[in-house]
């Protein structure tokens, strides 16, 4: 089953984009091959939605950061590799000798490059094979745990009897002719579909070197997945991977208390802390470790957010239509009966404040009867909290405090429970004389 997670939320968060600041993907994203590059992304895509597969990665992860290994080769020469490798096809086996030759003559005659750059792609890929076959067997003498599934397959196929001339042949850079011919055959026809297995490896070892890397530099841990059945969230000291010196908030979420309603005043850390939590989810799903300093979830069936809903100039959409819209998308996925966890960001924020009052209140308490999933709702509108106290048993009132000094607030981005009784607009307001700017006579 796939995880279920929309264009709106990817870009909530800032998940992907290879150039985007700050994008979730370019801070793991330091990888050497295009390969790799791919399967990152492929993992940024597709979230895991089994516990034990999720353990599984997390655990790989892990471990190759206790290693310390360091990718063998640079990306060129891995780039050359595959170029090499892809430039045979099945049906040219019989004729790719032929080829060769033609253009070994060709060469000869002064006419053209091309067999000098087929035989140095060939010395390169030799020399790249004899580096993974080196960093494969020492996986296998240090860490022989590690040496199953695709790296032990990769280990074997280098070790193979067929290439044991790669030894005798590492650091050549000309070979003669009647080896040219023979280890062309091997590599581009005879073994090529084992070598696609020993590409994926490599692309394997390049993803794990940069999450491990990752997980060391910013000081992540890996969250420890459970099955989907026992709805909870558990976050420990949860901050925004981002975002330097950042201030980390705990919270527990489960089936009896599964909805957390946040107030705070504007820049105490709302969004930020929302944020936080949702690509603490995500990240997990995938096995990459999260800015935490524990965590232990269930399994979700993924992940819809509400924070930065535009309105739709081309089919005529208000930003209120565009957030109700929205809202009907996300509850038609929970009364499915799915596992999501959901984030509303001030809920109905593009209508009046009697509507807002009204649809918050109905809203949060209907999504509230659902205790598969985990919701995490923002509001201005404190007014509201009462009755929701009444209604509902399973909410959990928190809030983002603002401490004055003099007429500045100040902000601890902590959180703590209850709810804020914090009103500064004005005093924002005032404070940058924007009333005073209206007013001033202007200028003859």
């Amino acid at each position: 089953m796939s995880f279920l997670i929309d264009k709106q939320t990817a870009d909530d968060l800032n998940l992907l984009g290879k150039y985007k600041p700050n994008a979730i993907f370019g801070m793991f994203n330091k990888v050497k091959t295009a390969g790799g590059e791919r399967l990152m992304e492929n993992w940024f895509r597709h979230p895991l939605t089994d516990a034990d597969a999720i353990n599984q990665r997390s655990a790989m992860f892990s471990r190759f950061g206790e290693m310390a290994i360091e990718f063998p080769a640079s990306g060129n020469a891995v780039e050359v590799m595959e170029n090499y490798l892809n430039s045979g096809a099945p049906g040219n086996r019989f004729a790719a000798p032929v080829s060769v030759m033609s253009k070994r003559a060709a060469h000869t005659l002064g006419l053209n490059k091309e067999y000098r750059q087929f035989a140095e792609s060939l010395c390169v890929t030799i020399e790249v094979l004899n580096k993974f076959r080196g960093c494969f067997n020492g996986m296998a003498d240090k860490h022989r745990d590690m040496l199953s599934g695709v790296f032990g397959e990769a280990c074997s196929i280098l070790n193979n009897a067929e290439l044991k001339w790669l030894r005798e042949e590492a650091g050549k850079k000309e070979l003669p002719l009647s080896k040219i011919l023979r280890y062309d055959n091997v590599l581009r026809f005879h073994l090529r579909a084992k070598l696609e297995n020993v590409l994926r490896a490599i692309y394997l070892l390049d993803c794990c070197i940069a999450v491990a890397a990752t997980a060391g530099e910013r000081q992540l841990v890996y969250a420890h997945a459970l099955p989907k059945e026992r709805s909870c969230i558990r976050i420990d000291d949860c901050r925004h991977p981002g975002i330097k010196k950042a201030v980390g908030n705990s919270a527990d979420m489960h089936h009896h208390s599964n909805v957390l309603f946040l107030t705070g005043a504007n820049m105490a850390g709302k969004s930020t802390f929302m944020k936080s939590f949702a690509i603490a989810v995500f990240l997990a799903h995938m096995g990459f470790p999260v800015a935490a300093r524990s965590m232990e979830f269930s399994v979700r069936d993924g992940i819809y957010t509400s924070i930065n809903v535009p309105d739709d100039l081309e089919q005529g959409f208000s930003h209120f239509y565009a957030e109700v819209r929205r809202v009907k998308m996300v509850a038609e996925t929970v009364a499915a009966g799915k596992h999501m966890l959901i984030i509303f960001d001030e809920l109905f924020k593009g209508t009046n404040v009697k509507d807002a009052y009204d649809a918050t209140l109905a809203v949060t308490e209907a999504f509230a009867a659902y205790r598969k999933c985990c919701f995490i709702i923002s509001t201005h509108i404190i007014e509201v909290t009462e009755p929701l106290r009444e209604r509902c048993s399973n909410l959990q009132f928190v809030y983002l405090p603002t401490i004055m000094e003099g007429q500045v607030p100040k902000y601890t981005y902590r959180l703590k429970t209850g709810v804020t009784e914090d009103r500064h607009g004005m005093m924002i307001i005032e404070n940058e004389r924007i009333i005073d700017i209206i007013r001033k006579p202007q200028l003859q």
